[in-house]
């Protein structure tokens, strides 16, 4: 077998030199028109937080999370979206107008694709007259009135207004169901499992529902999605047909915070409510408070949530995305080695001064990967714990795309595919979180410490 072996080789090595192909990263679809089929029927027919406790040892011990007289509250981390604490986070309360953050996402994203711009004009119908909203919050648009999509934008989300919600419905769907179809589109698609829209401002009806986890998730979306349409939620007052109307966030007036949204609801069925987000440095948290029993606590409470956060955690980056975590071989490609890292930066919450703690541990589909791999393809997995405890996963990519070898090149690696049988095995192993601020760390295929060498676990090759 050896001799067998021996020939096959010194034969095929001096056939092994083939032409590189080029192979294109695939082209992204254009964004849809989620309103297409509607067009085209229509056409048919509290506050401040204690320093830090240390004990003895000068490691830091994490106070009790504050907790509230409300309903249901939770502290997500912006950059990674894990509940850092939360009390019923997924039971099923009424968002009463923090609905509208969802009317306005849908708008933003017409807003993004063009199909939609700040200077159109819309006639404001009957339905979406302010006099139909008389014990709710409104813009005071009227009837026959032509109203520029911009002030209605900012009529939505500064002045929560009813009126304008009803009239952006009408003027890009034709009707409020037809653009709460849209809503429910867009949930599904952001993972708001939990969640099903039936009105487009919030006023109360039981199949108007959602979760303060997926209100959370919904707000995150707004701020990563739609940067310059969330610059809006920030503006503390708006005037229109010479009525000012100051934003019901107290939170944008506070000294104390850099709090730049998102949206306050209130319901008698429920109570007050408010997602709130604030930014310290390159860390930012989100808040939300269900069903507290005023404006002044539904504010005190998101401001003890986010302080809790910025006090006691910390931003913790151990990977980044310019970075080469791995290189594995590759087998019937022009190249003979695929580097594997992150899309994204890999960011984390963790509570501060605990960076001894985090362990990262990757796992691969294989050990032996073959050609053609595709630039973002997903190779494996990695994880991030604090102790036993999981903070985060992200997946494991290809960061160039190998197309397949020419004929000698496969030939050889057939060959050679045929008389190993490691290549169907796949790989766990500890991966080094110490250098992430740095250069990529050399490739680990065997047993690897993670920062004090607490945690070794083996590779399966």
């Amino acid at each position: 077998m050896q001799t067998l072996k021996s020939v096959l080789k010194g034969a095929l090595v001096a056939l092994a030199l083939c032409a590189v192909s080029a192979q294109a990263a695939p082209k992204k679809a254009p964004a849809e028109d989620p309103f297409a089929q509607l067009k085209a029927n229509a056409a048919t027919a509290q506050g401040a937080a204690a320093p830090l406790p240390q004990n003895s040892s000068g490691a830091i011990v994490l106070p009790d999370p504050p907790v509230f007289n409300a309903k249901a509250w939770l502290l997500m981390d912006y950059r990674s979206g894990r509940v850092v604490t939360g009390h019923n986070i997924h039971e099923r309360i009424w968002p009463a107008s923090l609905t509208k953050m969802m009317t306005s996402y849908v708008i933003g994203n017409e807003l993004m694709a063009g199909r939609l711009h700040l200077d159109d004009e819309v006639t404001i119908a009957e339905a979406a007259w302010s006099k139909r909203y008389t014990d709710s919050s409104k813009m005071f648009i009227e009837v026959g009135k032509s109203v520029k999509v911009g002030d209605l934008y900012r009529g939505i989300i500064i002045q929560s207004g009813n009126d304008a919600c009803v009239a952006m419905a009408l003027h890009l769907a034709g009707s409020e169901e037809g653009f709460v179809s849209v809503m429910n589109t867009y949930a599904k698609q952001l993972g708001l499992n939990e969640t099903h829209f039936a009105n487009v401002h919030g006023l109360f009806d039981e199949q108007n529902y959602s979760t303060a986890y997926d209100m959370a998730l919904l707000g995150r979306a707004l701020i990563h999605d739609q940067p310059e349409e969330y610059a809006i939620y920030k503006e503390k007052e708006f005037t229109f047909n010479g009525i000012k109307q100051y934003n019901r966030n107290r939170l944008l007036w506070d000294k104390e915070l850099n709090a730049d949204g998102i949206k306050t609801g209130h319901l008698s069925q429920v109570g007050y409510n408010l997602v709130s987000s604030a930014v310290q440095g390159d860390m930012r948290l989100i808040a939300a408070v269900i069903g507290a029993n005023s404006d002044k606590e539904r504010a005190a409470f998101n401001k003890a949530l986010l302080n809790y956060g910025f006090h006691y955690f910390e931003e913790y980056m151990p990977f980044k995305a310019d970075q080469t975590l791995l290189t594995r071989e590759v087998r019937l490609g022009n190249r003979n080695k695929v580097n594997i890292g992150l899309q994204e930066d890999l960011g984390l919450l963790i509570p501060r001064g605990s960076k001894d703690k985090v362990k990262a541990t990757y796992r691969l589909a294989r050990s032996v990967f073959t050609a053609p791999i595709n630039e973002g393809d997903e190779l494996g997995q990695v994880e991030i714990k604090y102790g036993d405890k999981l903070l985060g996963t992200a997946p494991l990519v290809a960061r160039e795309s190998i197309a397949e070898g020419g004929f000698f090149s496969r030939t050889w690696d057939k060959v050679t595919m045929f008389f190993s049988s490691s290549d169907e095995e796949g790989e766990t192993a500890a991966a080094d979180t110490s250098e992430a601020a740095g250069s990529a760390p050399a490739d680990k295929t065997q047993e690897t410490a993670v920062q004090s060498g607490a945690v070794k676990e083996s590779v399966s090759e």
